[in-house]
């Protein structure tokens, strides 16, 4: 991500986030320790590798770890299919589609049950997501935020992912409710 952009969702996220807390009596930082406890309480279950493979090969399948893949820890991956990371490699501008079904990591910690808050996965007559890689000029791009566009950094388009995303780099429009998803994501090149 480059600084311009990291600084662009970092002011519009604290300003967002400023204004939300104040009319609701909870303080950004109190979201944002909410946030942490209901990330690091669902990672707790789960194995983790605090860095990307040094070939970049990551393990796969249900048994893989979640690896940060953002130094700051704001993105988690669990590649379930890697895709071909050699000659399906997303390029600047190229449009990706995405299925995924996305869980509120906060209701999973406050309530112990891990369920679906938003799903295109199985319900074929809605239409799949969709941004162009890394083009964050465009509405399609920038709305679904940065996060959901970090695993095509290192797999091939054709992938299958657990991503875990905390706010900053989630869904624009989101920005202010300070809440980590759990994403369960497959891209295609085409609509599905």
């Amino acid at each position: 991500m480059t600084t311009i952009l990291k600084k662009f969702y970092l002011i519009a996220a604290l300003a967002t986030m400023m204004l939300a807390s104040c009319s609701e009596g909870t303080s950004y930082t109190e979201r944002l320790n909410s946030e942490r406890f209901a990330t690091n309480a669902f990672l707790a279950n789960n194995r983790v590798v605090n860095e990307i493979p040094a070939d970049t090969v990551f393990e796969t399948g249900d048994d893989a770890p979640y690896y940060r893949i953002d130094p700051d820890g704001n993105v988690y991956m669990k590649v379930i299919k890697a895709g071909d990371r050699v000659n399906d490699k997303a390029v600047q501008s190229q449009s990706v589609y995405f299925r995924y079904t996305r869980y509120n990591l906060e209701n999973w910690y406050s309530s112990g049950v891990l369920e679906a808050h938003e799903s295109n996965e199985t319900d074929m007559t809605k239409d799949p997501g969709s941004f162009r890689y890394m083009d964050f000029s465009m509405d399609n791009s920038s709305s679904w935020g940065y996060g959901i566009q970090l695993p095509l950094q290192y797999l091939g388009v054709e992938c299958e992912v657990w991503l875990i995303v905390k706010s900053q780099y989630g869904i624009t429009s989101e920005l202010s409710y300070v809440l980590p998803f759990l994403y369960h994501i497959r891209y295609f090149h085409s609509r599905i």
